[in-house]
């Protein structure tokens, strides 16, 4: 990324949606404009965890808005993510591919722990650097996400189901600000944050910082009665529940800096926050500026290059951990990336590197399931892939991933892809040949093979003695051209 880049981060939160655009200067992104409109998706859940017709036409007419700003902007200058709400919605589809028109860009749906990740990242980036051992909450409309760290690297993420916008609509539905609902809905919110005490006891961290709305407009409040700037103390917590309180009802709450968005949820919020502070035994917070969307931010730099990619970290962690064999997953990766290099070479060079890079992902995972079971790995991995934590990638870069490790062999019409996207069918084609090239398991014989592509086709080029010297591996490929006819493409032998 060039020194004077514009990069976008648009978070699809449960109660704003935010645009942070910022500029890249000798490695910081400085903020340039800064949008954020309260669009409560996260109230917009019915009994049968549907977003209702409402509350999806606000997030696009949001979106909207948002997109006349991005107008002009690459795809490699925006990340669009959500977070708890669209995690939850079971038409989240539905609403999904009415925003990617709407914004113009796609939309990662990311898990609770990722979204932990990069809050860690955008609150890291905007502190001084330090050695302190750090504790980061982010309470959201939704969810609530605790992070252990230190410098810019987050050791311990977790994401809890407790929220400003869930709590307020479940203890304070009708917005009455009681002593006795505070109670209950502290006493819940300790509930489901009880498995915190034993990762996030006292003496693993140092200080406390807060990320984003409810700790930010606590902050607010606190500073503008007179207390010191961003420091929030349990004493405070203690004066603004008995001021709430006081005041009966959100409508009469009449506090200095509390902004007309965040007081229908103010209850909610300061509850999960006195629960956090009682749980986690702490005695004072920080607000930090960093928020998810800076995280976002530096992690499309860190995307950048493969070293500090935080995904190939990831694939690394996961082929240790199922013990996959590296020296053949090696083979098939790079069997696989010459062969994509030859079918994609009109690409620029930074797509096919991107596009290189995954299919290199999936080449190195493509037997993880093996130690699950040998018969029927391929389907193993897949669900590993669909299922796990991966730090870095939103749910659908694993779904996709997990579709080339499921496709890798055997039937193609088993999976879930859209054969009209040529990138992913190349990336399935020439992990499939490079399995068949590697089926020996030790490095195959190329020198001479070229695969070249056209409409919905694909040929690959034999030298005239190779067939002869290689019996099992043409044998496998003429399968391979086989499985090929039961698909909208065609795949040949030259």
């Amino acid at each position: 990324m060039q020194n004077g880049s514009l990069l976008a981060a648009v978070d699809l939160g449960s109660n704003s949606f935010r645009l942070e655009i910022g500029r890249l200067e000798h490695g910081q992104i400085r903020r340039t404009e800064y949008i954020k409109e309260t669009v409560r998706q996260g109230s917009g859940l019915d009994a049968s965890r549907n977003l209702t017709q409402e509350a999806m036409q606000r997030g696009w007419d949001c979106l909207a808005r948002f997109a006349e700003r991005l107008a002009g902007f690459r795809r490699s200058q925006v990340r669009a993510v959500a977070t708890q709400t669209l995690r939850e919605a079971r038409n989240r589809d539905a609403f999904l591919a009415q925003a990617h028109r709407t914004l113009g860009f796609p939309i990662d749906v990311i898990s609770g722990t990722e979204e932990a990740r990069l809050i860690y990242q955008g609150v890291a980036h905007l502190l001084p650097q330090s050695d302190e051992q750090r504790l980061v909450v982010d309470i959201g409309g939704r969810s609530t996400e605790l992070i252990l760290g230190q410098h810019v690297d987050a050791n311990l993420m977790a994401s809890y189901r407790v929220g400003s916008v869930a709590w307020s609509m479940r203890y304070f539905p009708q917005g009455a600000l009681t002593h006795e609902a505070f109670d209950e809905a502290e006493l819940a919110a300790q509930a489901v944050l009880e498995e915190a005490l034993d990762a996030y006891e006292r003496d693993r961290w140092e200080v406390a910082y807060g990320s984003s709305g409810t700790i930010g407009a606590v902050a607010d409040i606190v500073a503008a009665a007179g207390g010191p700037a961003g420091l929030i103390t349990r004493e405070d917590l203690d004066r603004l529940r008995a001021e709430l309180v006081a005041s009966g009802h959100v409508d009469k709450v009449r506090l200095p800096s509390l902004k007309d968005d965040r007081r229908p949820v103010i209850g909610g919020g300061l509850s999960v926050l006195r629960a956090v502070f009682d749980t986690l035994q702490i005695d004072s917070m920080q607000a930090a500026q960093g928020a998810l969307r800076h995280g976002v931010l530096y992690d499309m730099l860190d995307r950048e290059q493969p070293v500090t990619d935080m995904r190939s970290t990831t694939v690394k962690r996961l082929c240790a951990k199922f013990d996959a064999d590296a020296a053949q997953a090696a083979r098939v990766a790079a069997a696989a990336c010459t062969l994509l290099r030859q079918l994609r070479h009109a690409d620029d060079d930074q797509v096919l590197a991107r596009h290189e890079r995954k299919l290199s992902w999936a080449a190195q995972l493509h037997e993880i399931g093996s130690t699950v079971s040998h018969s029927d790995y391929h389907k193993h991995g897949a669900y590993i892939l669909d299922n796990t934590d991966a730090p870095g990638f939103a749910a659908h870069e694993l779904h996709r991933l997990g579709q080339l490790v499921l496709g890798h062999r055997g039937k193609l019409r088993k999976l879930d892809i859209d054969f009209g996207d040529e990138p992913f069918v190349h990336q399935l084609a020439c992990i499939r040949l490079a399995v068949i090239l590697c089926h020996a398991r030790r490095d195959p014989e190329l020198r001479g093979l070229q695969l070249s592509g056209g409409d919905r086709s694909m040929t690959l080029k034999l030298p005239a003695a190779w067939s002869a010297k290689h019996p099992q591996s043409a044998w496998l490929l003429r399968e391979e051209a086989a499985a090929w006819q039961k698909t909208p493409w065609a795949f040949e032998l030259g």
